[in-house]
């Protein structure tokens, strides 16, 4: 098969496209000839060299992906070979083929696209696990969005909406707000322009946010603390701001507030099924109606996967980027 080879660490540059062997599905694997795949922010780190793949994973890059099974292994049932699924991936997205474990595949949505339907994996099986499972978001209160105009912030955004929240999303431009709040933000912060803790104060009277989804990590977290409510929950699912930050647990302790930080990536296969599992049972309802939609800003040829991660890179996009084999 053909698939996109890091060369060595660095920039997109390093992305070849070249030939590699065929996956084999282990048990309990299938093989899917693979219609397209999306770029993550993780790609790129692992790209660069800071985000090696777990052991036995994949060293080719991709986090999840859309295509037709190719090919059932032992004991597999409940799948057909022909099927349009999408499927979450510890790797190995980048290429004409990928075998993955069954509990990690869905079938395409109604209402979705084949293309699209890779943008939806890594992206809904994250913000459903962390704002729904783990921060068990509930109807009424504030969901805060920050970089809501990414893959994982469109997505947030719609499923908040979806099942009650008010949603406040934070974006980089006045495009990017005003794309928020066409996706069902109430309301939306431009961080360039505003401060989003004196400005969430405002927008719910002094109440804060009950959980904040944050992709920026040591560079928000004492605001992020700030913005919190009372039993308020931080979730962090991104670095994009650092590793390292200062923590008042004293303020932390007076809100009774939470930090929850997860990856989804090296969890168990055991546990990335359960999430698997509920959002086909919880999420995928909300796409027949189009309720949860791809946000698709472009599609590249996968061959040109370097022009993608160029475009990421940038910030100049708004919800998926697409590669498309």
């Amino acid at each position: 098969m053909k698939a996109i080879e890091i060369t060595k660490p660095g920039g997109p540059e390093v992305l070849v496209w070249a030939d590699a062997p065929d996956p084999v599905p282990a048990a309990g694997e299938v093989l899917i000839a693979v219609a397209a795949s999306a770029v993550n922010r993780a790609d790129l780190l692992q790209r660069a060299g800071f985000y090696p793949p777990p052991p036995g994973a994949s060293p080719i890059p991709g986090l999840e992906c859309s295509g037709r099974i190719a090919t059932l292994g032992a004991g597999v049932t409940g799948w057909n070979v022909g099927d349009e699924v999408c499927a979450l991936l510890a790797g190995g997205g980048y290429a004409e083929l990928v075998a993955v474990p069954a509990g990690q595949v869905l079938p395409v949505p109604k209402g979705i696209d084949l293309i699209d339907a890779a943008g939806l994996p890594e992206t809904v099986c994250t913000v459903w696990s962390n704002v729904f499972m783990a921060a068990a978001l509930q109807p009424r209160e504030t969901l805060l969005v920050h970089g809501g105009a990414g893959g994982v912030g469109t997505t947030a955004i719609q499923l908040g909406k979806a099942l009650g929240a008010r949603v406040v999303a934070t974006a980089g431009s006045a495009q990017k707000v005003a794309r928020c709040r066409e996706l069902g933000a109430d309301a939306a912060i431009d961080y360039r322009a505003e401060d989003f803790v004196t400005r969430l104060a405002e927008i719910t009277a002094g109440h804060g946010a009950d959980v904040i989804l944050d992709v920026m990590g040591a560079a928000y977290l004492g605001r992020n603390v700030e913005a919190l409510a009372v039993n308020g929950r931080l979730v962090v699912v991104g670095l994009q701001g650092g590793t390292r930050g200062e923590l008042d647990l004293g303020r932390l302790m007076s809100k009774r507030a939470a930090i929850i930080s997860t990856s989804l990536r090296g969890r168990p296969v055991a546990e990335k099924s359960a999430i698997v599992s509920a959002v086909r049972e919880h999420v995928w309802p909300l796409t027949a109606d189009g309720t949860l939609t791809v946000v698709a800003d472009q599609r590249f040829p996968l061959a040109d996967a370097a022009g993608a991660h160029r475009l990421v890179e940038s910030s100049g996009h708004v919800g998926k980027v697409l590669l498309v084999a």
